[in-house]
């Protein structure tokens, strides 16, 4: 699977799901459960090389604004979450956190930015595909702290500074 189909996947499931993120992940499962256990392995490899690349704390930095508060568990959601946004969504927050002020047509922190059930998506397929629980990915495992220069996430001032866009735009009032 390249980098397209994976993308082809995440979309044509967030389409279908009419942007549920637990829809989504089912609907993608459903997908997964359709392919060879190899091409299941292929699409948990590029769904984990981007959750781990999002792990900044720029990106922290914003679903903090985003949530009005993002734990650590928070913030692995959160990146599932952006992932399953697609490609477009994904890649300008990647490079550019304060572009999601753009990228976002609407935020609704009840419904958005939780994609905990993305995230097991292909562990699901491949399990009920073969009955035993995937093997290790082969990648580079999640950094042990975020990437980038730390922000203090309860500092208003520091993030008002950091994503000065989000922050106009999805702060508190």
């Amino acid at each position: 699977m390249d980098e397209t189909e994976f993308w082809e996947l995440i979309d044509a499931a967030r389409q279908g799901a009419d942007g549920d993120p637990e829809d989504q992940a089912d609907l993608l499962v459903e997908r997964l459960l359709g392919m060879d256990p190899d091409l299941v392995l292929d699409f948990a490899r590029h769904f984990e090389a981007r959750y781990n690349r999002a792990c900044t704390w720029d990106l922290w930095a914003a679903a903090w604004i985003l949530l009005g508060g993002a734990s650590d568990d928070a913030f692995d959601f959160f990146r599932c979450w952006l992932i399953g946004q697609g490609r477009e969504v994904y890649e300008g927050a990647v490079h550019e956190p304060d572009s999601l002020a753009g990228l976002l047509d609407d935020f609704d922190e009840e419904l958005d930015g939780d994609g905990e059930e993305l995230g097991y998506a292909a562990d699901e397929a491949y399990e009920q595909l073969t009955g035993t629980v995937a093997p290790d990915l082969g990648i580079a495992p999640a950094p042990a702290e975020p990437l980038g220069t730390p922000v203090d996430l309860e500092d208003d001032r520091a993030l008002a500074g950091r994503l000065p866009r989000l922050w106009e735009r999805f702060g508190p009032e």
